[in-house]
């Protein structure tokens, strides 16, 4: 950098780094902001940010005769503005020294003796609280790495928290995080020396951020669900029409599971019903406006007044708002500024880090299709143990579980012996009995009734919960068994496992430490709760004498004699909770896992399978097919048409140009919505035919395509006869 003389590049510190090979320069964004004796005099695209090349030479050569008061070296370009103080020094240097640089007017800084300080009343208590934003302690004192909210008493933030929000959130959603206030709260960071970029927030320029909010709940989240279609089952307008709760709307529940009799009556899940009643206002809640603090109306800026050094626009802005002084040398003057102002969130998530690139996002889909690869070469390697005599399962979709365990526990059942599949439900018996369709069908309806089983407990990464019954029939061992078995005879992998249980059946659980989210129980996960967040040694005594017998219970009783012994605590309930009440549960579902020697490939290759247990399915791209199917090479002109044809059609499925998915085909063909882990046998293949229709042979895996002269043709008979089929399959 041309001011300070160093190579770093921390945009954090320093600001972006910058350079601009045909002027020869490269310079920090802060150290060019903060130089004493330069002006913004140009427009925004002239010379570097509006400072023109002429004025940055001479502010440079300026320096070059100021010694740094700091590491005693020429090229000290920032001075302090205390009256009679002729300290300068380098902008990273006064950064080291814990000088103060105020982003905002005449972008003033000041030395270490004459900088700004927070005022203290003598009569707020003192000792240590909880950041917000990193949740460690802070000490309740005044210093520089340590920052006072000026509209909450007692809430007290990192310096370092503060600026890494500050740069994730940008000016328009850079609030306090207690009581949502942003003018009082932004216009003392900024004294303090906190940098609030104009730009907007982080997540707000991610692609495709907000995709999830526009999907809808649609699952039955009572312990005992009744629909035999099962929970994610929802038929509006009847009993089993799924009804959301009207506080959180992140839980659900069928009407009938529920005794309900109409839409209109009102629901609460049990977390919000627990909350509720330990707050009194159960039967009175409110809501409440998402910021009080915030003013809509008028024209109420930060600061009203442009500045001779404007911050320049961030890329992804669409706004243009300034943070303006009474020296600015610029046309647009920007007074009016209420209407930009938009609703934030009541907690704003903070991100360390610029957004992630696509770049990043498509080397770890990479890396866990590479996993995926090496867990079906291992799986293929157990299959090895599997003969060709067979054991027939007779199976009731009605009642899968009860049906699965019967078969399993017959005497002559052996997960080495060629599974058969026999569906005794008139409706698709002649369709699939024989089939490897079949065995995938009665897989996945298997692992999906686990998922939702009182076996396993969590939203959607799961630990084992503790089901006495179950333990008393040896259903953990069962469990664990039929997934062993699901993957080496070519099924599913469950996707549901948590990190926690993973490391438990892999490690042993005396090497795992559960967190906070592996705790199912809403009452239980309160209770950690008020004793992690607990601020003075006196709440926290009182919250473990409220609690006595819980604690007597799972013999976490200890002295309590410093508020630092509540962090012991807590993870004593924890491994109590999560792993020692399961750990009978938790030693019969590894036992079961054992089968087929599926346990020890986990601990010998535990990465590659955490990417099949701990995550779903890879979403199918045309890619994905094309590479999964194998095409009977020709050199019929007909057939090198028609894999022109074929290509075309997957591109129009994936664009949604279809009335049919790339998952529908998949299925049409093998009879199995995704790839399983194993992948397919016999390996998917393609025929170009001299048929009117094309035909899904899920015997072969083969699909048997007809030769035509169009494409349009073409798409017309794939769409027309992959519906049909699956609409009378699903009938």
């Amino acid at each position: 950098c041309v001011f300070c003389g160093r190579t770093e590049d921390c945009p954090e510190k320093y600001g972006e780094k910058k350079t601009y090979v045909e002027h020869n320069l490269t310079i920090h964004y802060y150290c060019l902001l903060m130089a004493s004796g330069i002006w913004q005099r140009g427009e925004e695209d002239e010379g570097v940010d509006g400072f023109l090349i002429t004025d940055i030479r001479k502010e440079v050569n300026r320096a070059a005769k100021l010694m740094c008061n700091i590491c005693k070296k020429k090229g000290a370009s920032v001075g302090c503005v205390a009256p009679k103080c002729r300290r300068s020094y380098h902008f990273p240097c006064g950064i080291q020294k814990e000088c103060i640089f105020q982003f905002m007017e005449d972008f003033k800084s000041y030395c270490w003796e004459h900088k700004p300080v927070q005022k203290i009343p003598n009569e707020e208590s003192r000792g240590t609280s909880q950041c917000t934003i990193c949740l460690d302690l802070v000490e309740q004192v005044p210093m520089y790495t340590v920052l006072r909210s000026p509209c909450c008493k007692n809430t007290w933030f990192h310096r370092e928290c503060l600026q890494y929000q500050a740069l994730s959130a940008g000016i328009f959603f850079f609030r306090c995080t207690v009581c949502n206030n942003k003018e009082k709260f932004q216009k003392e960071m900024l004294r303090m020396g906190i940098h609030i970029p104009e730009k907007d927030a982080s997540w707000e320029l991610e692609e495709n951020a907000y995709q999830d909010l526009l999907q809808c709940y649609q699952h039955c989240d009572i312990r005992r669900c009744r629909c035999k279609k099962g929970r994610d089952y929802n038929e509006p307008d009847s009993k089993w029409e799924i009804k959301r709760c009207q506080y959180c709307g992140s839980r659900g529940t069928h009407l009938a599971c529920s005794s309900m009799k109409s839409w209109e009556q009102n629901w609460e899940c049990t977390e919000c019903r627990s909350i509720l009643s330990k707050s009194g206002n159960y039967s009175k809640q409110k809501k409440r406006s998402l910021a009080t603090s915030e003013k809509t109306g008028g024209t109420t800026c930060l600061l009203e007044e442009p500045s001779p050094k404007r911050p320049r626009q961030s890329p992804g802005s669409q706004r243009s708002f300034l943070l303006q002084s009474p020296k600015i040398m610029c046309q647009n003057n920007l007074s009016a500024c209420s209407h930009l102002e938009l609703p934030a969130s009541n907690r704003v998530m903070m991100s360390l880090s610029p957004v992630m690139s696509n770049r990043n996002s498509s080397l770890r889909k990479k890396h866990l299709r590479q996993q995926r690869r090496e867990v079906s070469n291992i799986l293929k390697e157990l299959k090895l143990q599997v003969n060709t005599k067979t054991t027939r399962l007779n199976i009731n979709t009605e009642n899968i579980w009860k049906s699965a365990l019967k078969g399993f526990k017959q005497r002559n059942f052996n997960p080495t012996k060629t599974i058969e599949i026999k569906f005794t439900n008139s409706k698709i018996r002649s369709k699939t009995d024989n089939s490897a369709a079949s065995k995938q069908r009665f897989f996945q309806l298997l692992m999906h009734h686990l998922q939702n089983s009182s076996l396993f407990e969590g939203s959607s990464a799961k630990n084992l919960a503790l089901d006495f019954q179950a333990i008393e029939e040896n259903l953990y061992f069962e469990a664990g068994r039929m997934i062993a078995v699901s993957l080496v005879h070519g099924g599913p992998s469950p996707g549901f496992f948590s990190k926690t249980l993973f490391d438990c059946l892999v490690y042993g659980p005396e090497k795992v430490k559960p967190a906070l989210e592996d705790v199912a129980d809403v009452d239980v996960a309160q209770t950690i709760k008020m004793i992690k967040y607990a601020d003075s040694l006196a709440e926290l005594q009182s919250t473990i004498h409220d609690c006595y017998e819980f604690l007597a219970a799972a013999g976490c009783l200890r002295p309590i004699t410093a508020l630092y012994d509540k962090k012991t605590l807590v993870n004593d309930i924890l491994i109590h909770h999560v792993i020692k009440r399961i750990i009978s549960p938790l030693e019969s579902f590894r036992q079961g896992l054992k089968t087929l020697g599926v346990l020890e490939k986990m601990q010998t290759h535990p990465e590659a399978f955490s990417s099949i247990l701990c995550h779903k399915p890879e979403r199918l791209s045309a890619e994905t097919i094309c590479d999964l199917f194998k095409i009977h090479s020709s050199s019929n002109a007909d057939n090198v048409q028609g894999v022109d044809f074929w290509m075309g059609y997957l591109q129009d499925v994936e664009s949604g140009e279809s009335v049919v998915t790339l998952e529908d085909i998949l299925f049409f063909v093998t009879g199995s919505y995704s790839v399983p882990p194993i992948g397919f046998d016999p390996e998917p293949t393609i025929k170009f035919l001299q048929r009117r229709y094309p035909i899904g042979n899920r015997f072969l895996n083969c699909l048997e395509l007809p030769i035509t002269t169009t494409y349009e043709q073409f798409k017309h008979k794939m769409d027309l006869t992959i519906r049909n089929a699956l609409r009378v399959e699903r009938e």
